[in-house]
């Protein structure tokens, strides 16, 4: 039996007056990825950031329903713990102005490590662990910001990898980058799903079709299917689906 990692029933999520997510029920399991897609206002960024309780940051936000993760209810915990457990990766690539060594050991000095041997075995092993490592590694010392956008984004990769946490969150990743630099992400995302939990949220269905092992889709706020992503992208079970599929609208 698979272990599931997230178990959402009847998630309701308000902005004020705003409804943006209405009676949201599904799993999540571990060691998957799972590909959110949708139009644009469809809900699917506010679920994503449900997930890390960064919506709890917005102003006038109100949530109803059940998240258990892990058996726990997401909702109470401390959101330290939280983020600490369930990483982030934004569209933009967000570096520190820091060298790139720096910047993948802020979260475990933050943490309290401080050993620099230790700290200099957790940058090579985030970095190869977001296929960085061979192209930085002698140039450790030198600013982030002297990166591509795509090394800056596997950059901001390592630094979510560096404090080992338990799911990662993307938000669609790859949205400014090449297709080069897409590929080697999405290499990234297939390697990492056997050590961690992987939620996707992309614009992008045919990355959806290559990465997800299951899809959902949202419209409106609301969770329209969710099924393996062969089978939604073949033969999907609404045809609202098969419309933003097929690129009808978005």
């Amino acid at each position: 039996m698979v272990a599931q990692k997230f178990d959402i029933k009847d998630l309701n999520i308000w902005f004020g007056d705003t409804h943006s997510l209405k009676d949201v029920s599904m799993r999540i399991d571990a060691n998957e990825i799972l590909s959110v897609i949708g139009p644009s206002n469809s809900g699917k960024t506010t679920f994503l950031r449900m997930l890390n309780r960064l919506n709890d940051l917005q102003p006038n936000f109100k949530v109803a329903g059940r998240v258990e993760y892990g058996g726990k209810d997401l909702i109470k915990m401390a959101p330290e713990e939280v983020r600490r457990k369930i990483g982030m990766v934004f569209a933009l690539p967000l570096p520190l102005p820091l060298s790139i060594s720096e910047n993948v050991c802020y979260g475990p000095r933050m943490l309290g490590v401080n050993n620099k041997k230790k700290l200099e075995e957790i940058t090579e092993r985030a970095l190869k662990q977001a296929y960085l490592w061979d192209e930085v590694k002698d140039r450790l010392g030198t600013s982030a910001f002297k990166l591509s956008g795509g090394q800056q984004q596997r950059l901001c990769i390592a630094r979510t990898l560096a404090v080992e946490p338990d799911v990662i969150l993307f938000d669609e990743p790859c949205s400014g980058l090449d297709p080069i630099s897409t590929a080697k992400v999405e290499e990234a995302m297939l390697i990492l799903k056997q050590q961690y939990t992987i939620v996707l949220v992309t614009n992008n269905v045919k990355q959806a079709a290559r990465v997800g092992g299951r899809t959902a889709f949202f419209l409106m706020g609301e969770l329209i299917e969710l099924d393996k992503t062969e089978k939604m992208f073949t033969a999907p079970g609404d045809k609202r689906t098969e419309g933003y599929i097929r690129g009808e609208f978005g």
